[in-house]
């Protein structure tokens, strides 16, 4: 027979035939909006540096939730943003404060529909912007902000949560956050471990979103850019914890983490596409450089193909429209 003899690009020859051989598919169910709820507004504002992304009032919120659900998305994050905040991040843990609200808000208004989410940190609440509390000399102390997560997960089950998701990269937190949560009697709320967190540069836009009074950096418990295998020890003491799933953060620099991690354990793997990832393409989206819609989908489909089940991403609800459309 004439040269060449096998020719792949027959499974490429139509749109029809690329979906039936596909490896790789994102589905809607798959996908986590974080929202951010701010106390105090009565109409939703617009996050400068996070295009199409708001900081939502209570109203705002039920019906964004309910916009997801229609949309088909697998889940809510959900981060507060307070009017005032204090050393110990009290707003946290208080039954009142506005994440706690949001969230039974939203548990109210979607019921089971989703899978309804809260960050588990300190940081949107203190007033040094640290993911914990502090020493005299302005370290972050672990064991004291322990107490504090442990405090503020049984707020948020209380609240009505059905995942709690520690991110603040204390040593300990998940199993002292899961202790907590059985003895108080919410067996039944799981813990999204934030396992793998980096003391990454592609966070500003959310410091934003969150007003976030941080000041020096979080790279004494974040984890450093240059390491894999720290993350691996990471997820295996989370997971051994008590962790129902696990998470790497940010997600495309760290695809390879993303794989390694999921090659390593055998519970859900989660990957979050953060602020910088979407602010980069949404930047030049507007500019005209690249076809939004396509390196959207283009970017989540990678994250899944690195080994990621469960993606958070800004754009979920955009994206599961898209991808409805699609298949």
């Amino acid at each position: 027979m004439p040269y060449p003899e096998i020719r792949p690009r027959r499974l490429r020859r139509t749109a029809a035939v690329r979906r039936l051989v596909a490896e790789t598919r994102v589905d809607p169910a798959e996908l986590v909006v974080p929202m951010f709820v701010k106390e105090g507004l009565t109409e939703p504002r617009a996050i400068g540096s996070l295009p199409g992304v708001l900081q939502h009032s209570r109203d705002s919120l039920r019906k964004a939730a309910v916009e997801a659900v229609q949309a088909g998305v697998g889940g809510i994050m959900l981060f507060g943003v307070p009017a005032t905040r204090d050393e110990r991040g009290s707003g946290g843990i208080d039954p009142d404060g506005i994440l706690n609200v949001a969230i039974q808000d939203v548990t109210a208004e979607v019921g089971d529909a989703t899978v309804v989410m809260s960050d588990l940190c300190l940081d949107e609440f203190t007033s040094h912007g640290h993911c914990g509390l502090l020493t005299p000399d302005g370290s972050v102390d672990n064991d004291a902000t322990l107490a504090a997560y442990a405090e503020m997960a049984v707020a948020q089950a209380a609240a009505g949560v059905a995942v709690v998701g520690p991110s603040g990269m204390m040593d300990g937190q998940v199993g002292v956050v899961r202790r907590a949560l059985d003895a108080a009697g919410y067996t039944d709320v799981a813990v999204l471990a934030y396992a793998v967190k980096y003391a990454s540069a592609f966070y500003g836009p959310f410091r934003e979103a969150v007003e976030s009074a941080l000041e020096g950096d979080r790279r004494t418990y974040q984890q450093d850019p240059a390491n894999l295998r720290e993350s691996l020890r990471e997820v295996e003491l989370d997971v051994a914890e008590g962790a129902d799933l696990v998470m790497v953060k940010p997600a495309l620099p760290y695809l390879d983490v993303v794989s390694a991690v999921r090659a390593a354990v055998d519970v859900p793997v989660a990957a979050y596409q953060v602020s910088g990832e979407y602010a980069m393409v949404e930047a030049a989206a507007a500019n005209g450089w690249i076809d939004r819609e396509r390196v959207m989908l283009e970017t989540l489909t990678s994250i899944r193909r690195a080994g990621a089940q469960i993606i958070l991403t800004y754009w979920a609800v955009e994206a599961a429209q898209l991808l409805r459309q699609r298949y």
